[in-house]
């Protein structure tokens, strides 16, 4: 369904035209994540959900996958108007 947004988002992994939010950092060392996981996740994963932010009206994307070692993950991320990819945060999916 979200196939372009997808691939969009993999070739901005693939050029390092990315930025990972203060949030999202935090998030991985509390989960002893890395940013190959974050990498790994969006390259080999899907997106799951699409949101839209309630104050700003941009569209957010959560993509789940798997980090390096095979576990589960989630990341949220969005397209910036200035072409960037935004990692806004990553979590563990825990069911």
């Amino acid at each position: 369904m979200y196939d372009c947004i997808l691939k969009q988002m993999q070739e901005k992994i693939r050029t390092r035209q990315y930025i990972m939010t203060l949030h999202a950092e935090e998030e991985m060392d509390d989960d002893q994540l890395t940013t190959f996981d974050v990498e790994c996740c969006i390259l080999t994963g899907e997106i799951v959900e699409r949101q839209k932010d309630r104050d700003t009206g941009e569209r957010k994307y959560l993509i789940k996958g798997r980090t390096l070692t095979g576990i589960e993950v989630v990341v949220v991320t969005k397209l910036s108007p200035t072409g960037k990819l935004v990692i806004i945060t990553i979590y563990l999916n825990i069911i």
